[in-house]
């Protein structure tokens, strides 16, 4: 079965505009699904570089590759690129014979500046994560939307995440396997074999340790300490679990950083159903750290880079986005009545005076109430979406 991707139409337009497209996501997020089904139609050519023979001939002799793989074709689609050595001047020789190229990778490591600087004002970049609620719904076949079922539809969406095989599968425990197998394939092929990070087991640890303490504030000098390593291997470790989709670092928004208070990240998984699988544990009912995970990873998919805010005083509001030019604070609730707005965001409100803010809640009544000259909108997940990316 295949679910339609919100951004293919976006993938189309940029591909009509540029001779390489570059397809980023975390493994299983469905870039290959999704470009299969875009090359219909296409004389062209597919190479996925987990074949050996393939990469080796990329790696060692391009022409040889170029006449093998894709002599002949009109389009190009060259599958996980992060595989091979140095791919990006040997992107730009195929670029260069006329050809056009998609390729893909399940880490960001493609987009390093050794690989961009080979194909400046070439490349479109994209980046395609995991289901969103939309594609979710998509994928499970909802028509009528009510409340109640868009309340167990995120409720589900939040414990097995996003990833298509996940979302498809009906067996909870295979949902379960399937998670569980995705985590161990990530860490060893995206982490260990991209990154070259030998430490396996570590990196596991950390993992975890980020999974039970997600959405928290995490020192990096406390997470080093309590892994035995140091901040330098700390550092790399994070880096590349980021760069693999894995985690989210979250930095703060302050204008005045003596008293908007530390450097310090939030980390979140970009997956929740990754997260429960990586801690261990899936809970029973929602609680509220788990669902500000969730809409984080909703304001990702919809390409905004959230921010945190907090004070020396102990106000915080969860997440803060800028759209058209406008900060937005967002405040992430389980449920709340319209006619009450918290102390934190009645705080930033006050010092920043924004257009518009957002508190997002998992069940309870929907509404707005004016707080100065600032419009306080109480959506659900749903509500959320259509504002902030309309």
């Amino acid at each position: 079965m295949y679910v339609h991707r919100d951004l293919e139409d976006k993938f189309k337009k940029v591909a009509d505009s540029y001779s390489v497209v570059a397809l980023v996501g975390p493994r299983q997020s469905g870039k290959t699904t999704m470009l299969k089904e875009l090359m219909k139609g296409h004389n062209s050519s597919y190479v996925l570089f987990d074949d050996p023979d393939a990469r080796r001939l990329f790696d060692e002799d391009i022409k040889k590759f170029m006449v093998q793989y894709i002599e002949g074709y009109d389009l190009a689609v060259l599958d996980e690129v992060q595989y091979c050595k140095d791919p990006g001047s040997k992107l730009k020789y195929l670029a260069d014979t006329g050809h056009r190229l998609w390729i893909t990778s399940s880490s960001e490591i493609i987009l390093s500046k050794d690989v961009l600087s080979f194909l400046v004002g070439r490349v479109g970049i994209l980046r395609l994560n995991t289901f969103n609620i939309h594609e979710f719904l998509r994928a499970k076949g909802y028509k009528v939307l009510d409340e109640e079922i868009l309340k167990r539809a995120v409720w589900e969406h939040t414990l097995y995440g996003g990833f298509p095989r996940v979302v498809l599968e009906e067996s909870i425990e295979m949902k379960k396997e399937h998670l569980r197998n995705l985590h161990e394939t990530m860490i060893l092929k995206d982490v260990s074999r991209s990154f070259s990070i030998e430490n396996i087991g570590m990196v596991e640890r950390l993992s975890k340790y980020i999974a039970v303490n997600s959405g928290t504030l995490l020192s990096y000098s406390n997470m080093a300490n309590a892994l035995g390593i140091s901040y330098q291997t700390l550092r790399k470790y994070l880096d590349a679990l980021r760069k693999s989709g894995i985690i989210v670092e979250v930095p703060p928004f302050f204008t005045n950083r003596s008293r908007e208070i530390t450097k310090q990240p939030k980390i979140y998984f970009l997956d929740t159903g990754l997260r429960n699988s990586v801690a261990g544990f899936y809970p029973r009912e929602m609680d509220g750290l788990l669902f500000e995970n969730y809409v984080l990873s909703e304001l990702i998919k919809m390409g905004l880079e959230p921010r945190y805010w907090r004070t020396k005083s102990k106000a915080e509001v969860d997440f803060i986005v800028e759209r058209d030019g406008k900060i937005v604070p967002i405040e992430v609730k389980l449920q709340a009545k319209p006619e009450k707005v918290e102390k934190s965001m009645r705080a930033f409100i006050e010092k920043y005076e924004p257009e518009y803010a957002l508190v997002v809640l998992y069940s309870g009544e929907k509404g707005e109430k004016r707080v100065n000259s600032t419009n306080v909108l109480f959506e659900d997940i749903e509500g959320l979406w259509k504002i902030m990316s309309h």
